[in-house]
């Protein structure tokens, strides 16, 4: 689906549209704060007849005055409402924010991952670098750092990262393996999540899992406690080195969300080392979200803004992409296409790609 089509907000209605972006900054934290300080857990918890603020302070710890500018803050945000008798309840978005799994893990990567660097976006926009990354981190990308972030700000850039590609692993093993694959290479196999599932799926099949020394340290010793370490090997290399080869002969290749973290020009230069490194029928697949490709405006949203992370804080110069970039850097590399799937797990996109 595309999501450019006639304008359809009255002049006011854009009006109150640009002044929750003016104060969008404010009002997530306010949010947050609402959520986090069990505001809306316990107001939501009295349903159907809601909360005065006097019942409120007996359950939470916090002066009359924090909790009354959060409450009237949620009122203009709409995550709350209140009745003429002085009770609050929860609304339909406020009860989103507090139990929507989904809501909670974008808004905890907004806030440990995010925050603070997109300060710097427009730096990072000019430079083509991430300059928000130095809140977080003296790394030049993000990926090196990823293992040696604090554990709870690791846990929102990980949760975030696999909740999406997760739901889809299922289907994309009965895909994958419907070939028989006998030699499978797993390119940016980060916690070694997919190469686990695969080890796991078909007892003869080679796994490779090619990532950096960090993540392969993480993965290596979880395919000892699961007892398939003999058919598991790991190829350690910074993949944009192009001076250094892929390992050779696999008969499949898999990339999960793996070619959104580089520009157009290093995409092109990975499929064409992943070309190389097939058998003469092997299959490359590509397990992506395409912002176009989604059913809910919104899904096509938080591509879309994502893809600033990746501008401000993971590379300076990678997206989200839209189908059309995307496929052309494949048709670039010398491969083309001969499946598409759209239906895979959230509104994931799984192609199929041969010599």
């Amino acid at each position: 689906m595309e999501h450019f089509s006639k304008e359809t907000k009255t002049a006011l209605q854009a009006q109150e549209a640009a002044a929750r972006l003016a104060f969008a900054p404010i009002a997530f934290q306010a949010t947050r704060a609402l959520r986090d300080f069990g505001i809306l857990e316990v107001v939501g918890e009295s349903y159907p007849v809601g909360l005065t603020i006097e019942e409120i302070l007996e359950k939470v710890k916090l002066s009359r005055y924090a909790v009354r500018v959060l409450l009237e803050a949620g009122l203009g945000m709409e995550l709350l409402i209140v009745s003429d008798e002085k009770r609050y309840r929860l609304t339909k978005t406020g009860h989103f924010i507090q139990n929507d799994p989904l809501t909670r893990i974008n808004m905890n990567f907004s806030q440990d991952i995010c925050y603070l660097g997109m300060n710097h976006l427009q730096e990072s926009l000019k430079d083509g670098r991430p300059a928000g990354l130095k809140e977080l981190g003296p790394w030049d990308t993000i990926y090196p750092g990823l293992p040696l972030l604090p554990p709870e700000i690791g846990k929102s850039w990980f949760e975030f990262d696999h909740y999406y590609s997760d739901l889809a692993f299922p289907q994309a093993l009965e895909i994958v393996f419907a070939n028989k694959p006998r030699t499978l290479l797993d390119i940016g196999g980060n916690t070694g999540k997919w190469t686990l599932a695969c080890a796991k799926h078909d007892a003869d099949v080679r796994v490779t899992m090619f990532d950096l020394p960090g993540e392969i340290e993480i993965a290596a010793q979880r395919m000892k406690d699961e007892g398939v370490a003999d058919r598991v090997s790991f190829h350690e290399a910074n993949i944009l080195d192009e001076s250094l080869p892929f390992p050779q002969g696999f008969d499949a290749i898999w990339m999960s969300q793996f070619l959104d973290c580089f520009s157009e020009a290093q995409i092109v230069s990975i499929l064409k080392r992943c070309r190389e490194a097939l058998t003469e029928n092997g299959t490359i697949y590509i397990l992506e979200p395409f912002w176009n490709r989604q059913r809910f405006k919104t899904a096509a949203f938080s591509l879309q803004q994502t893809s600033l992370y990746f501008t401000a804080m993971a590379n300076g110069n990678s997206q989200m992409y839209h189908t059309d970039d995307f496929f052309q850097c494949i048709a670039d590399a010398g491969l083309r296409i001969v499946e598409e799937n759209n239906e895979m797990g959230l509104n994931y996109t799984l192609l199929k790609c041969q010599k």
